[in-house]
């Protein structure tokens, strides 16, 4: 990104509050978000048209996306910061003093600043970029996890967690020896707030939750979690990967330790993600990876370290995917996240009125607070049977136990179908869905 590109970059939300909205461009001092909560209207047919793949059809029919909880789809700003970038701008970043070395190395600090605003944390330094959500949970757990925790320590998760944030902590566990407790949830799918109140009387190192449930969408309390976690004397990790494209997040009011994101979840591209932790954690954290890039002098002898985030960032980044899921947050903050949670919020309470009235079909996860998620299982037939013959008809859907087979256990079931919502989908699709299930239910009765 060349310097002058620089200022077209930072005016990239209003330009797209102007394009999705119809609204003119409003400029906010030092940000490049813009506060859309009060927007008059939410024209989805509008922002569907960022969405190129959305315009295609499936086996003749047109295609009804319903999967972004695995991978959401990535608007044309995206799409074209990364091209823009890699037409123009790329190289490797900070080892050349060359102009497109220069350029390349400021894209990509700017990325970092631009997710440090998106979450609200008090220095960029505090952004890590990894490969994933996956790769910053394990990050935590080599790093700070591995160095802090000893035999006989206790950490706490919940029941509902996606495998990502269950295995680092066994095969950790495995090798130092602490145990993991799993703090319950209730029938509806939420929290046990008591039982996790008890186990925090065991005084564990660290509680590490999902801000949302990708298996059923329930939105713990994690302010509360980590408040009560606080005063228990445990740091706290969230894995945000769910929450993030749904509701505005703010590390510091959360007051958490640290925050995971993945990009692909986000409208952003795949290969890329954020650890965000607080500085004085980060500081005192040895190296996860060795290689370049981390270090700041080696030898035979010894190497000295980098400063944080540099230090957790060995080898050559993913600078094309930071430059994309800069461009994603731009894209989120434009439309607004306060308009896009109402918008799926509405999404998600038609839907689910749709799907209880179908014969044989149960709703899994009835959390009074829950993201745009709705899964669910037919009475006698196997989820993948189901999505086989959705796919027919155009609708994507997961079928299985979402990388989440604890909590498909403690409902019950091996699995189930995902209806997971995004800022593009629509209540027509939504009705498309339910007579397709009625049309899945005939032909299994």
């Amino acid at each position: 990104m060349v310097l002058s590109e620089a200022v077209e970059f930072a005016g990239l939300s209003s330009r797209l509050e102007a394009n999705i909205l119809g609204r003119k461009p409003q400029h906010k001092q030092g940000s490049t978000s813009v506060a859309l909560a009060n927007a008059p209207t939410y024209d989805v047919q509008r922002i569907r048209r960022d969405f190129p793949i959305l315009a295609q059809q499936i086996h003749g029919r047109p295609l009804v996306y319903l999967d972004s909880a695995a991978s959401a789809q990535k608007p044309v700003p995206v799409l074209d910061a990364m091209r823009r970038f890699q037409e123009r701008d790329y190289a490797n970043v900070h080892r050349g003093v060359y102009a497109l070395s220069e350029r390349a190395t400021d894209a990509y600090e700017q990325a970092r600043t631009r997710l440090a605003r998106f979450l609200n944390a008090r220095s960029p330094a505090e952004i890590v970029f990894t490969s994933g959500a996956t790769a910053a949970i394990n990050l935590v757990a080599g790093s700070w996890a591995a160095s802090n925790l000893r035999r006989g320590d206790r950490i706490v998760i919940s029941a509902i967690e996606h495998h990502s944030n269950i295995v680092p902590w066994q095969l950790l566990g495995e090798r130092i020896g602490f145990s993991i407790d799993v703090a319950p949830v209730d029938d509806a799918g939420e929290l046990d707030l008591p039982a996790f109140s008890r186990l925090l009387e065991r005084r564990p190192r660290l509680v590490a939750v999902a801000h949302v449930s990708n298996a059923i969408g329930s939105v713990l309390p994690v302010a509360e979690i980590t408040r009560l976690a606080h005063a228990a004397g445990a740091l706290v990790l969230i894995d945000g990967c769910q929450a993030v494209p749904h509701q505005p997040v703010d590390v510091r009011t959360l007051d958490c330790d640290f925050y995971v994101l993945a990009g692909h979840k986000l409208y952003g591209p795949t290969g890329i993600g954020v650890l965000y932790a607080r500085a004085e954690i980060l500081d005192k954290m040895p190296p996860w990876q060795g290689g370049g890039e981390m270090i700041r002098s080696v030898s035979f002898e010894r190497t000295e370290f980098a400063d944080p985030p540099a230090r957790f960032e060995a080898g050559t980044p993913n600078i094309v995917g930071a430059i994309g899921l800069a461009a994603a947050t731009d894209y989120v903050d434009a439309i607004g996240l306060p308009a896009i949670s109402r918008h799926e919020q509405t999404l998600l309470a038609h839907g689910a009125a749709l799907l209880n009235s179908l014969p044989g079909l149960r709703i899994i996860g009835n959390a009074n607070h829950k993201a745009s998620i709705l899964s669910f299982v037919l009475d006698g037939i196997h989820p993948h049977d189901v999505a086989t013959l959705l796919d027919r008809e155009g609708l994507a859907l997961r079928a299985g136990h979402h990388c989440a087979q604890p909590a498909m256990e403690r409902f019950g079931v091996q699995g189930t179908l995902r209806a997971s919502l995004g800022l593009y989908n629509t209540t027509d699709e939504l009705e498309r869905l339910a007579e397709a299930l009625q049309r899945v239910g005939r032909t299994f009765a």
